[in-house]
């Protein structure tokens, strides 16, 4: 049976959501957007490279969930460092409690060892920008299904520096030549990677993605960047400290990403930013 649904923009596609993939639970099974593609119709999505198997487009994954991991592939252990682990969870798909052509809303179980940690509401919404360029609207709310308190993790919380990867997270194509990372400020991987900044760009052949933080009363999280590697932005909920959830609370994160035809420059990239962000 396939289960997935086409995102449509302006009326063309742009988009397929796999909502019950049938993947190894080594892959930490889970609900992705791919492929993702310009309004011209340019892939801008990578599913299962290579080089990082458990790269799954474009979705929410997390390392680290009270010791379980939901982000797919070996959990980095303190003093041990990357380790094939039995402790892979699943998001599982609840229903939709919306479905329409250009969007949804969908309520997820976060699973492990027979236990839910996490129930979450995800709402996508794609939105047209210009004749070239369109926005992912992605909020996604995590719960404490739990009785107990429950904390997530990353990587860089058990011990690897600079890995604080976790939370909405894009794989995009590789390409010859690594694509172009900016700010408002800055160019280049280094400077983007765990920079707070409002907006961050990554530019490929004939691509440009261009993610925001978009949380309301919340400061944005530091930003996970690769590029030189393999072209990859997301969020980092756990970049330096483990975020702790109290049963019953909630945490909420909004990303907005344009994805326009063509190289756009800083401020083109800008003026698409605060247009999405208040569409």
């Amino acid at each position: 049976m396939n289960h997935a649904l086409v995102l449509r923009c302006a009326g063309r596609p742009v988009g397929r959501y796999a909502y019950r993939p049938e993947l190894d639970p080594h892959l930490s099974p889970r609900p992705y957007l791919h492929p993702v593609t310009t309004l011209a119709g340019t892939p801008v999505s990578e599913l299962r490279p290579a080089d990082h198997p458990h790269h799954l487009g474009v979705g929410v994954a997390v390392p680290d969930v009270a010791g379980r991991n939901f982000w797919g592939g070996r959990t980095f252990v303190r003093d041990r460092g990357p380790v094939d682990l039995d402790n892979h969870g699943v998001q599982r798909h609840q229903g939709f409690k919306l479905q329409d052509p250009d969007g949804f809303v969908e309520d997820l179980t976060w699973t492990a060892g027979g236990e839910v940690l996490l129930s979450e509401r995800r709402t996508v919404a794609a939105v047209e920008l210009t004749a070239t360029a369109w926005a992912l609207d992605f909020t996604f709310s995590l719960t404490n299904a739990t009785g107990e308190e429950l904390s997530l993790g990353s990587p860089a919380t058990n011990g690897r520096p600079g890995a604080g990867y976790g939370g909405f997270f894009w794989r995009a194509p590789k390409e010859p030549a690594p694509p172009r990372v900016f700010t408002a400020d800055t160019d280049g991987e280094a400077s983007g990677h765990a920079a707070r900044a409002d907006w961050l760009a990554l530019s490929g052949d004939g691509w440009t993605l261009v993610f925001a933080g978009a949380t309301a009363t919340t400061r944005h999280d530091p930003w996970f960047v690769r590029a030189a590697e393999y072209p990859g932005v997301g969020s980092s909920l756990a970049a330096d400290a483990r975020l702790p959830v109290a049963p019953g609370d909630t945490v909420v994160r909004r990303v907005v990403t344009v994805v326009a035809d063509g190289t756009l420059e800083r401020d083109e990239a800008a003026a698409l930013v605060r247009k999405a962000v208040t569409a």
